[in-house]
């Protein structure tokens, strides 16, 4: 392969590589606008879910943990309102 295309292969993989790991987009908002860690939290936890972990990932709250079925989940949250933007169910 000659270096000009080499070059080219290796950016598109690696800019596929770095979006198909990037989180969900939740809020465009500055932290200073977003609900505290404890009050999400509480607010998880009366949807039912149980935290195992709680943290911060990009401009999301997320959460590893389980839900009332007791399945295994990783959701991420909106930090102004709290509504949920992704979640994964472990099978």
């Amino acid at each position: 392969m000659n270096p000009p295309l080499k070059a080219a292969f290796t950016t598109i993989v690696l800019t596929v590589s770095a979006n198909a790991f990037a989180g969900p987009d939740c809020t465009s908002e500055p932290k200073a606008n977003w609900m505290s860690q404890a009050e999400m939290q509480k607010m998880i936890l009366a949807m039912g879910y149980t935290i195992d972990r709680f943290k911060t990932d990009g401009n999301c709250y997320e959460i590893y943990g389980r839900n009332g079925a007791d399945k295994k989940i990783e959701v991420y949250f909106n930090p102004i309102n709290g509504k949920i933007v992704k979640e994964e169910i472990e099978d």
